[in-house]
């Protein structure tokens, strides 16, 4: 049974990012907060090198949370640590801040969990320091995607500075689940700010969508993600009779040539093509005279708007009892017998074509850079999947060559750079949302 449960604790500041790990608490923030504090929140590689600081490897929250808060109550948001548990998973620790009260109401999300490190002595610097080298800011989530709630935060932090709060709302929904299995991060925290009558007007995702400069890409859309496992049953016997018994490998390769013989289609106008692939086979048998009883093989096929999961379903499992009673590699042998499992929750295919959200960002990053960015649904999914059910999203951040890579980094230079795109939209997605 899934549970939440705000975390009411008084607001803390770090005495020293570096610390992070073991943070030092300082006095607590005066409220309303002095000017002076909210300004430190302006500078995106300050906030970014707390950020990077702070071990927050999924589930741990490593005190990312607790720096973010530290940086966003000062400008006037009003913050709330959500813990949200499931049976059988780890308990997560969310984050949802809002500034005003009325809309248009603009919301950022991202997520402050990274993945593991990998060999740390591998890294030309320490993973969790936050060095900056050559112009290079080195740290596990400096790209994917502590940057980019760095950026946000100091562009939000530049906006009020010059114009004061916003003409309306905005909110950061920020999780700590998005690198693991996704069950007690955003979808538990949309349903949870949802359900306190929360709504958005649009959001954008600030994961790292650019594949070789600042101003590359904007994502308007994922391909959905369906992932299965094909068991198929034999009959165990020794290799030198295979006449005594039912080699179940034959069969699982007939199934599996089935899957990713002929394309599923030729892409549409918006998406790629869809592309199904065989992730494991396995047959549990270490002895190399043994046919084994079983095989299985596990697939993921990411799809476009030519399917929906229902008939991706339907499509697979035809071609799969087709194959079953091709005889190709089983000669004189009944069909295959063979069973399938799906996976929990797929992804489904979405697009988004609010021209308003679209028209905002695309020309922020193109006044800023001075790139005319692609509108693209490429690559991976993405916790965009879950907001679409709330409001339009897109996706727009830092380049993405380094990330979960060792010696993950980002130029300090685009970090100024996202910032000013980042400000420049604000202003621009208020402007048009008023209209």
């Amino acid at each position: 049974m899934q549970q939440f449960k705000v975390l009411q604790c008084p607001l803390r500041v770090l005495k020293d990012a570096r610390r992070c790990r073991q943070p030092r608490l300082a006095m607590s923030l005066p409220f309303p907060p002095d000017s002076s504090t909210a300004m430190t929140a302006t500078d995106p590689v300050a906030n970014l090198q707390t950020l990077i600081r702070c071990p927050s490897v999924t589930p741990a929250e490593g005190g990312a949370l607790s720096a973010l808060e530290a940086m966003l109550a000062p400008l006037g948001f009003t913050v709330d640590k959500v813990k949200a548990s499931e049976e059988g998973t780890p308990d997560i620790e969310n984050l949802y801040a809002r500034l005003g009260k009325d809309g248009p109401h603009l919301m950022f999300a991202g997520h402050t969990d990274v993945v593991p490190v990998g060999d740390e002595a591998a890294w030309t610097h320490p993973p969790f320091e936050a060095q900056i080298s050559k112009g290079e800011l080195f740290g596990r989530g400096a790209v994917d995607m502590k940057g980019g709630i760095a950026c946000f935060v100091a562009a939000v932090a530049r906006h009020i500075e010059k114009n004061g709060p916003p003409n309306g709302s905005i909110s950061f929904l920020i999780t700590g689940d998005e690198e693991g299995p996704a069950i007690n991060g955003t979808t538990k925290l949309l349903q949870w700010a949802a359900e306190r009558g929360e709504s958005w007007d649009a959001c954008l995702v600030g994961e790292p969508t650019n594949p070789d400069r600042l101003g590359d890409m904007i994502k308007i859309g994922r391909r959905g993600s369906l992932s299965g496992k094909i068991t198929v049953h034999g009959v165990q016997g020794h290799a030198a009779y295979p006449h005594l018994a039912d080699n179940p490998v034959r069969g699982m390769l007939q199934l599996t040539q089935a899957l990713m013989d002929t394309p599923f289609d030729g892409g549409t106008d918006d998406f790629q093509p869809s592309n199904l692939e065989v992730t494991t086979v396995d047959v549990g048998n270490p002895a190399t005279n043994v046919i084994p009883a079983k095989a299985s093989a596990s697939f993921n096929i990411r799809f476009n708007d030519s399917w929906t999961v229902e008939t991706l379903r339907a499509e697979i499992l035809r071609r799969l009892d087709a194959a079953a009673g091709n005889g190709a590699l089983r000669p004189g042998r009944e069909a295959v017998s063979y069973d399938i499992v799906w996976a929990d929750r797929p992804s489904h295919v979405f697009l988004t074509r609010n021209n308003a959200l679209i028209a905002s960002l695309s020309s922020a990053v193109e006044s800023v850079s001075g790139q005319s960015p692609r509108l693209s649904t490429t690559g991976g999914t993405s916790d965009a999947r879950f907001i679409k059910d709330y409001c339009p999203v897109v996706e727009f951040g830092l380049v993405g060559q380094t990330m979960h890579m060792v010696d993950e980094r980002v130029a300090v230079a685009d970090l100024e750079t996202l910032t000013a795109i980042y400000e420049t939209f604000i202003a621009r997605w208020f402007a048009n949302a008023g209209l």
